[in-house]
């Protein structure tokens, strides 16, 4: 992707500005100061899959993911390909692998260039409508906040530039229609990383969201010399995402519990996602790799779920697909989400549960942290948000593991932005929590 000239600076602003976006009201159910004395021969165990699990291995999958294939957006040809990626590695560790197709809601991607070759980073509503393969190029009107009296007769065959904010993004669109606009663009009027979606039903105008700064930015530099945009909509209808599946089961008898590692490999439009969620990916990859041939008394699973970008489409099959009995005796789920960011300020590995509860999973894992040495803290918080929701809803114990920075609950600034690229991945972190989760399922599942 280009990104040049004064969208580098947009680039820059977003990430500046990113730290107002995630802060929220801290509602701490507690600061897990871990307390369980070890004994050396749990401490044996751990040391099983402390000393096999390579933090090299783990990165190298992690920039395979981000800067090889990139963006892997629910239902494109990236998530597919990264879906085979990692069915063809199960596989070659031995795991009995099952790829379950779904349906997932029609999608709309979008393209926004301008006449100088500066891209800017544009959400495509799934009310929009499409344009031909070429796109539509034409000049950008200043409509302010998109009310009638904001239209004149200039308004007419251009992409009108509108501002959020007092009227719904559905009436600035009509206006926009009424007044013989070729297309919509809306900007936000205040600073996220992201651009802006808008929720808009059945337009038969393109229409996109940008952020708050290339909206100033497209009014300055285009809109004021009569220069063009290109808005490109291409329309993916009757996609379908996959999950894949990898089991083991204990060599003897039948009916075990089951225990479940999930994370999601795709990612929002733009992102290469290394961090958001080719880092959790990757390290439910080695923790595969070293769990292949260790005796166990539980039945392990392994799930790569796709499309939890678009409402946690993925996991909600996977889990819909488990029979009462499998549900029955699930008795946890370790799902990993960001988990190896470089980001100076996440120094806290969050254990997030949908009820701010400790569980059997959030217990283990402060258990292990004790033995094993784990230099970050632990919080348990009260959060959803991925895909540990979906095990949550059917009662099974779940938490996701993932980096904040434990003052704000802050992510990463480069969330949800070109940005998040293996420049902001540290193998260190990705090493802690293959360390912490590997050791903690395998003390869950391994044979006495």
């Amino acid at each position: 992707m280009k990104i040049g000239g004064k969208f580098k600076v947009i680039m820059l602003s977003m990430v500046l500005a990113v730290s107002s976006l995630y802060v929220m009201p801290i509602q701490f159910s507690q600061t897990i100061v871990a307390q369980a004395k070890g004994d050396q021969g749990e401490a044996a165990f751990d040391q099983k899959i402390i000393s096999r699990i390579s933090a090299e291995r783990i990165y190298e999958d992690v920039h395979y993911l981000s800067e090889t294939i990139g963006p892997r957006v629910a239902g494109t040809e990236e998530e597919k390909f990264t879906a085979n990626y990692i069915k063809e590695r199960l596989l070659s560790y031995g795991y009995e692998v099952e790829v379950q197709d779904f349906n997932i809601p029609d999608l709309k991607v979008g393209h926004l260039q301008t006449d100088n070759g500066d891209e800017v980073l544009v959400n495509i509503p799934s009310g929009s409508a499409a344009t031909t393969e070429e796109g539509l190029t034409a000049e950008l009107y200043d409509a302010g906040l998109g009310y009638p009296t904001d239209f004149t007769e200039d308004a007419a065959g251009k992409i009108a530039l509108i501002s959020r904010g007092e009227l719904t993004f559905q009436v600035k669109v009509e206006n926009a229609i009424a007044a013989g606009s070729a297309g919509v663009l809306i900007y936000n009027n205040i600073d996220q990383a992201g651009p802006l979606n808008p929720s808009i039903t059945n337009s038969p105008l393109p229409v996109g969201g940008i952020t708050k700064v290339s909206g100033e930015a497209l009014l300055e530099d285009v809109a004021s010399r009569n220069g063009t945009v290109t808005l490109k909509v291409n329309s993916i209808s009757n996609a379908t995402s996959q999950n894949i599946i990898a089991k083991r089961a204990p060599n003897k008898g039948g009916n075990h519990d089951i225990l479940h590692v999930s994370a999601h490999y795709d990612s929002v439009p733009f992102a290469p996602g290394a961090s958001d969620n080719a880092s959790g990916t990757a390290v439910a990859l080695e923790m595969a790799r070293v769990l292949k041939s260790y005796p166990i008394e539980k039945e392990l699973r392994f799930a790569f779920v796709g499309a939890e970008e678009i409402g946690l489409v993925g996991s909600h099959y996977y889990v819909s697909q488990l029979t009462e009995d499998e549900i029955d005796r699930s008795i946890a789920n370790f799902n990993m989400d960001m988990v190896g960011t470089s980001w100076e300020n996440a120094t806290a590995i969050f254990m997030n549960t949908v009820d701010g509860q400790a569980n059997i999973v959030s217990e283990t894992a402060v258990a292990t942290a004790e033995r094993i040495g784990t230099p970050s803290e632990l919080v348990l918080y009260q959060r959803g948000s991925s895909d540990h929701v979906s095990f949550h809803d059917a009662g099974i114990a779940a938490v996701n593991f993932i980096r904040r920075e434990p003052r704000t609950a802050n992510l990463e600034p480069y969330y949800h932005t070109p940005l998040d690229t293996i420049e902001h991945i540290s193998e260190e972190r990705l090493k802690e929590a293959g360390d912490l989760v590997g050791a903690s399922v395998y003390s869950l599942i391994r044979k006495n």
